[in-house]
Parts: C-alpha cells; structure tokens; sequence
C-alpha cells in the first residue's frame, strides 16, 4: 500500500526550483518527486550494500599480508 509523506517548511526558492525541474521533465510535482524519492531510496540502498561489501572485503584481505611483508615484496622486485 502506498504512503502519504508531507514536507512543511519547505523554502519558497527550493519550491520554486522542483516546480521548475518537474515541468522541464513534462511531470507534476507530485510526480517528480516520487520519482527522485525512488532514485534517493535506491542510492541509499547501493552505498549501504556496497559498505557492507567493502568492509568484509577489507576485513579478508587485513587478515593476509601485513605492511613489512608488502613493503619487502616491493623492493625484491625492485632493480
């Protein structure tokens, strides 16, 4: 089921600029803010999964090799 969300207070000049952005996309206000509530909610989910991916990949490649060991294999290549 669809939800009602209400924004007070909102600044006549931001106001202005989403009524703008809305008619230049040919929709109605209510429209175009559905439809970047929609891309904020997904971006929100993105970072919160790609957080979840980088710290446990972070947490797999700590365990492994530490900064003397890469630092060492660094200069045995080295000429």
């Amino acid at each position: 089921m669809s939800k009602v969300i209400q924004i007070r207070d909102v600044p006549d000049d931001v106001h202005a600029n989403l009524i703008a952005a809305a008619e230049a996309d040919g929709l109605s206000l209510t429209r175009y803010l559905l439809r970047e509530l929609g891309d904020v909610a997904r971006r929100a989910q993105t970072l919160r999964d790609n957080s979840a991916v980088i710290l446990e990949t972070q947490h797999k490649v700590r365990g492994g090799v530490g900064r003397e060991t890469i630092l060492a294999a660094l200069r045995d290549g080295r000429p």
